[in-house]
Protein backbone atom coordinates (compact mmCIF):
# COMPACT_ATOMS: atom_id res chain seq x y z
CA UNK A 1 0.00 0.00 0.00
CA UNK A 2 1.35 3.71 -0.93
CA UNK A 3 -0.16 6.93 -0.23
CA UNK A 4 1.39 9.82 -2.30
CA UNK A 5 0.44 13.30 -0.39
CA UNK A 6 0.29 16.50 -2.85
CA UNK A 7 -0.01 19.86 -1.68
CA UNK A 8 -0.17 21.30 -5.27
CA UNK A 9 1.62 24.36 -6.16
CA UNK A 10 -1.33 26.36 -6.82
CA UNK A 11 -3.10 25.67 -3.63
CA UNK A 12 -2.28 26.46 -0.19
CA UNK A 13 -0.52 23.95 1.88
CA UNK A 14 -2.80 23.59 5.09
CA UNK A 15 -0.94 22.65 8.26
CA UNK A 16 -3.11 19.50 9.47
CA UNK A 17 -3.95 17.72 6.15
CA UNK A 18 -3.12 17.31 2.57
CA UNK A 19 -4.79 18.88 -0.26
CA UNK A 20 -4.84 15.43 -2.23
CA UNK A 21 -4.24 11.83 -1.31
CA UNK A 22 -3.62 8.97 -3.98
CA UNK A 23 -4.00 5.85 -2.61
CA UNK A 24 -2.60 2.43 -3.93
CA UNK A 25 -3.44 -0.50 -2.48
CA UNK A 26 -5.64 -3.80 -2.63
CA UNK A 27 -8.19 -3.67 0.22
CA UNK A 28 -10.40 -0.27 1.31
CA UNK A 29 -10.80 -0.24 5.06
CA UNK A 30 -14.04 2.63 6.19
CA UNK A 31 -14.85 3.28 9.16
CA UNK A 32 -17.57 4.29 10.68
CA UNK A 33 -17.92 7.34 12.82
CA UNK A 34 -16.68 6.99 15.90
CA UNK A 35 -18.47 8.91 18.81
CA UNK A 36 -16.81 9.51 22.46
CA UNK A 37 -18.60 6.52 23.54
CA UNK A 38 -16.54 4.22 26.34
CA UNK A 39 -16.84 0.16 25.71
CA UNK A 40 -20.38 0.11 26.89
CA UNK A 41 -21.67 2.88 24.47
CA UNK A 42 -21.82 5.62 27.16
CA UNK A 43 -20.79 9.40 26.51
CA UNK A 44 -17.79 10.55 28.42
CA UNK A 45 -16.86 13.96 28.94
CA UNK A 46 -20.51 15.08 28.72
CA UNK A 47 -19.91 19.19 27.87
CA UNK A 48 -16.28 18.52 27.41
CA UNK A 49 -15.29 19.49 23.76
CA UNK A 50 -11.60 18.14 24.01
CA UNK A 51 -12.14 14.88 26.38
CA UNK A 52 -14.39 14.24 23.80
CA UNK A 53 -11.91 14.59 20.80
CA UNK A 54 -9.71 12.68 22.34
CA UNK A 55 -11.94 9.77 22.74
CA UNK A 56 -13.31 10.01 19.37
CA UNK A 57 -10.04 9.90 17.77
CA UNK A 58 -8.24 7.27 19.85
CA UNK A 59 -11.70 4.66 18.94
CA UNK A 60 -11.08 5.49 15.81
CA UNK A 61 -7.29 4.94 16.18
CA UNK A 62 -9.05 1.56 17.75
CA UNK A 63 -11.19 0.58 15.03
CA UNK A 64 -8.74 1.09 12.48
CA UNK A 65 -6.00 -1.02 14.44
CA UNK A 66 -9.01 -4.05 14.63
CA UNK A 67 -9.03 -3.64 10.73
CA UNK A 68 -5.36 -4.29 10.46
CA UNK A 69 -4.81 -0.94 9.56
CA UNK A 70 -2.21 1.60 10.66
CA UNK A 71 -2.72 4.93 11.03
CA UNK A 72 -0.24 5.86 8.31
CA UNK A 73 -2.53 4.14 5.94
CA UNK A 74 -5.58 6.45 6.57
CA UNK A 75 -6.40 8.22 2.87
CA UNK A 76 -9.10 10.53 4.38
CA UNK A 77 -11.09 11.18 7.99
CA UNK A 78 -14.30 13.07 8.18
CA UNK A 79 -14.98 15.36 11.03
CA UNK A 80 -18.31 16.60 12.32
CA UNK A 81 -18.87 18.91 15.14
CA UNK A 82 -21.29 19.96 16.69
CA UNK A 83 -21.99 24.19 16.73
CA UNK A 84 -18.69 24.56 15.19
CA UNK A 85 -16.16 27.14 15.87
CA UNK A 86 -12.85 27.15 13.96
CA UNK A 87 -10.91 29.44 16.45
CA UNK A 88 -12.32 27.30 19.14
CA UNK A 89 -11.96 23.80 17.95
CA UNK A 90 -9.46 23.65 15.49
CA UNK A 91 -6.28 23.56 17.89
CA UNK A 92 -8.50 20.84 20.23
CA UNK A 93 -8.83 18.80 17.23
CA UNK A 94 -5.28 19.13 15.50
CA UNK A 95 -3.86 18.13 19.51
CA UNK A 96 -6.47 15.14 19.34
CA UNK A 97 -5.62 14.36 15.50
CA UNK A 98 -1.81 14.39 16.20
CA UNK A 99 -2.18 11.83 19.35
CA UNK A 100 -3.28 9.75 16.74
CA UNK A 101 -1.73 10.19 13.55
CA UNK A 102 1.52 12.11 14.76
CA UNK A 103 2.80 13.92 11.88
CA UNK A 104 0.81 11.95 9.33
CA UNK A 105 -1.67 14.43 7.59
CA UNK A 106 -4.86 12.56 5.73
CA UNK A 107 -7.25 14.44 3.65
CA UNK A 108 -9.55 15.75 5.84
CA UNK A 109 -12.78 18.05 6.27
CA UNK A 110 -14.25 19.41 9.05
CA UNK A 111 -18.24 19.47 8.79
CA UNK A 112 -20.47 21.89 10.98
CA UNK A 113 -23.46 20.04 12.20
CA UNK A 114 -26.58 21.52 14.39
CA UNK A 115 -26.81 18.57 16.70
CA UNK A 116 -26.41 14.93 17.04
CA UNK A 117 -27.05 12.72 20.00
CA UNK A 118 -27.56 14.73 23.00
CA UNK A 119 -24.80 15.76 24.89
CA UNK A 120 -22.07 14.65 21.46
CA UNK A 121 -19.84 17.23 19.93
CA UNK A 122 -17.70 15.30 17.86
CA UNK A 123 -17.65 12.37 15.58
CA UNK A 124 -15.41 11.24 13.46
CA UNK A 125 -14.60 8.51 10.52
CA UNK A 126 -11.92 7.28 8.53
CA UNK A 127 -11.21 5.84 4.98
CA UNK A 128 -8.31 3.56 4.77
CA UNK A 129 -5.87 1.40 1.76
CA UNK A 130 -3.93 -1.47 2.78
CA UNK A 131 -2.64 -4.04 1.13
CA UNK A 132 -4.10 -7.50 1.12
CA UNK A 133 -1.83 -9.95 2.00
CA UNK A 134 -0.02 -7.95 4.51
CA UNK A 135 -1.93 -5.17 6.49
CA UNK A 136 -0.09 -4.40 9.12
Amino acid sequence: MSLELINPSDLPVPEMYTQVVVATGSKLVFISGQQPEDINGKLVGHGDFAAQARLAFGNLGRALSAAGARQDQVCKITIYIVDYNRDEHVPIIEDAQISVFGDHKPANVIVGVAIMSPGYLIEVDAIAVIDGASSS
